[in-house]
């Protein structure tokens, strides 16, 4: 094995298994010695055939009975048993190993600002519900807090998801637009200093979108610059209506910026097809940070009350800098068959206010990164791509993006651009069947 690949033992104990099919019928069982490494897990009889597995196989744990139960890629179901005083110890060191292997593919690795605190917490749903309890890590990132507990999955909180964070005498209560509370505690000596860094670093992101409005709007008094900021606040794509009835001002500088960027033409093209109190502009740091510099994003929706009109869908592109964008991306509004149903326009309306809410939050969650949005189902079995395979199993989000994703069209020239452009939207209303994707040339299914 390759120096560089090989795997370091973390665990091993003895254990007993059973491995079951998707129906249920077990296929294999036994008495093995159970070796946990930094990304696998083997499973080695003393006479017989070893059984491994990739962390990335495992899709959920569950736990219950002294057993530990691990549904797979491959609809098996792994039960893992007899594990004596070595249970809690096994099931703690399997968590964490497949937490950080969550951390590199569901798309969260940026700069890590704060961790190492230890901290009890109880995660409530945005019914009140309590959904997660129990110890944890929480870990302060550029963009987002991310629980890991000490059982079970993380969870990432980016901070412009934030609605409130009240302290209420060493318990930490975080409020997020939808609902969701995270409460934390027991913290120790760590409350005061994991209270303050996550504060400075929520403050950071607000006077960074507080700068660049205020380059873009250097008369603008500060009131107008804050206010702006709460509808953009970490990349955030905002409304027109919104930010006009804040500046119209604001509004044709951030066009200008897309027109610096070299993409004139096409947004005009887009603009002209859309409803356009409804397009929306964003302006996000790049994944590096300072070193990819800021880009500028859009939303334009393109609907209508007539069915056979090209539409039903959002379109949107990314712009870094001064350099163009390589493609632009589609997504639809609502399903295919719904959309002949709708007859009035306030209707259509209401559902593309949610929905740029909804593509707000899964572009956040996924780090606008469109590469796992687009690949089709088989590519994500090349070697580069399975990352993306396992982090699709695990970001909603992500799931969701490629559901709505209709196709992107290339860049090569204004003349192609406005052709292929004009017949994925053609094609998203002529096909009912949701899962059809536009492709250059023909379709695609997933």
């Amino acid at each position: 094995m390759n120096e560089e690949n090989k795997q370091i033992t973390i665990m091993e104990c003895p254990a007993s298994y059973s491995l079951s099919d998707e129906t249920g019928q077990i296929t294999a069982k036994g008495d093995v010695r159970v070796k946990l490494e930094e990304e696998n897990i083997s499973l080695l009889p003393k006479f017989g055939e070893p059984l491994f597995f990739s962390l990335r196989d495992i899709l959920e744990i569950f736990e219950g009975d002294y057993k530990i139960h691990l549904a797979l890629t491959s609809k098996e179901k792994l039960t893992i048993f007899n594990l004596g005083y070595k249970y809690e110890d096994f099931l703690r060191v399997l968590s964490r190993l497949r937490n950080e292997i969550l951390l590199k593919d569901m798309l969260m690795h940026e700069t890590l600002r704060k961790s190492g605190v230890e901290a009890e917490f109880v995660y409530f749903d945005d019914g009140g519900n309590e959904k997660q309890r129990g110890k944890c890590e929480p870990r302060l990132y550029e963009t987002a807090l991310v629980v890991i507990p000490e059982k079970g999955e993380l969870v990432r909180i980016p901070y412009s998801d934030i609605l409130e964070i009240r302290d209420e005498g060493f318990t930490l209560a975080i409020t997020t637009d939808f609902g969701e509370k995270f409460v934390f505690s027991k913290m120790g000596r760590q409350f005061d200093p994991f209270g303050e860094t996550l504060s400075d670093l929520i403050n950071e992101l607000s006077l960074k979108v507080q700068s660049s409005l205020k380059e873009l709007l250097p008369k603008a008094d500060p009131l107008v610059i804050r206010r702006a900021a709460r509808f953009m606040k970490e990349g955030k794509a905002a409304r027109r209506s919104d930010i006009e009835s804040i500046s119209p001002e604001l509004w044709v500088e951030l066009e200008k910026k897309l027109e610096a960027a070299g993409i004139k033409e096409e947004y005009d093209f887009l603009k002209s097809l859309a409803q356009k109190e409804k397009m929306c502009i964003g302006l996000k740091r790049g994944l590096l940070g300072d070193l990819t510099g800021e880009y500028v994003w859009f939303l334009i929706p393109i609907y209508s009350t007539n069915p056979k009109e090209p539409g039903n869908a959002v379109a949107m592109e990314a712009i870094s800098g001064e350099v163009g964008g390589k493609a632009t991306y589609f997504f639809r509004i609502v399903s295919r068959k719904e959309y002949l149903g709708f007859k009035g326009i306030e209707d259509l309306h209401r559902e593309v206010d949610n929905f740029i809410k909804r593509i707000n939050r899964c572009m956040l969650a996924i780090n606008f990164r469109r590469e796992p949005i687009y690949l089709p189902n088989e590519r994500l079995e090349e070697p580069q791509y399975q990352k993306y395979k396992f982090a699709i199993a695990k970001i909603p989000a992500l799931r969701e993006l490629r559901q709505l994703f209709i196709g992107r069209v290339i860049h090569s020239s204004p003349e192609q651009w406005k052709r292929d452009l004009m017949n994925l939207l053609k094609f998203n209303v002529s096909w009912q069947d949701d899962n059809a994707k536009w492709k250059k040339g023909g379709i695609e299914n997933d």
